[in-house]
């Protein structure tokens, strides 16, 4: 009888975790340091900010790693919850609910140095190609403009060496981010890049919760009232510290 009751009490346990696992949201994104990587601490800054403030309100949370591609045909099909780093765009509305943003990016161009390029406006961009990673959102007018001639690459690295050697005129990424990457490429090719003066646009980055996840609202909402807590009580200010920002 006694042996009977562990062994109950066991699969009582066992069944407790699996309960508890299956609860856990799952959250994914793309390699994007220093927002999302997850050889970073704490999965990176966006990272380590939505799954603090799911946790505050009260959802237990696991990060997964993946290209972009695969995390949006996965959010879409409802095999992951939450997609840790979104720009707007209305097409991803008819996968997920987008959350209030909760950070911002600058979009900035970059050119070789040695090439006589300026930036005012988009009919700048109009003769000159453009490495862009494929399936990213940059800003609304440039995304559909049909006259910007878009070159799509698979990473902003293979865009910068593509710059760099000529094959394009001009590429693009939060400035954060391309800083991070061009930090880690060789001095030849760093030093031949250079940020044009005015940013391509300024957009909030938010969550998108997958519509097939029966508490999307629910989890949105609490998602934007945890993250205006931690903005008031220094929670979200000592979060960007940790991570340099």
């Amino acid at each position: 009888m006694l042996q009977s009751l562990r062994v109950l009490g066991l699969l009582g346990m066992l069944l407790m975790a699996g309960t508890a696992s299956a609860d856990r949201l799952r959250l994914v994104a793309d390699a994007w340091p220093p927002f999302t990587d997850a050889t970073m601490v704490n999965g990176g800054l966006a990272t380590d900010i939505v799954s603090t403030a799911l946790a505050r309100a009260g959802f237990a949370s696991e990060f997964e790693q993946v290209p972009w591609a695969r995390a949006m045909l996965g959010l879409g099909e409802g095999r992951y919850d939450v997609l840790v780093s979104a720009w707007y765009s209305e097409e991803r509305t008819r996968l997920g609910q987008f959350s209030s943003g909760y950070l911002v990016n600058r979009i900035r161009l970059l050119k070789r140095k040695d090439d006589a390029v300026d930036y005012n406006a988009l009919a700048d961009l109009y003769s000159l190609p453009v490495a862009v990673v494929r399936g990213y959102a940059y800003s609304p007018p440039f995304d559909n403009d049909e006259k910007v001639l878009k070159v799509p690459v698979h990473s902003f690295s293979m865009a910068a060496k593509m710059l760099a050697a000529g094959r394009v005129k001009l590429t693009l990424e939060d400035e954060y981010v391309a800083r991070y990457y061009l930090a880690r490429e060789t001095p030849r090719l760093r030093n031949r890049l250079e940020f044009l003066p005015k940013p391509l646009s300024e957009n909030s980055l938010h969550i998108l919760v997958s519509l097939k996840h029966p508490e999307h609202q629910r989890i949105v909402a609490g998602f934007d009232k945890a993250i205006a807590e931690m903005k008031a009580d220094g929670t979200y200010e000592r979060l960007l510290q940790q991570h340099g920002m």
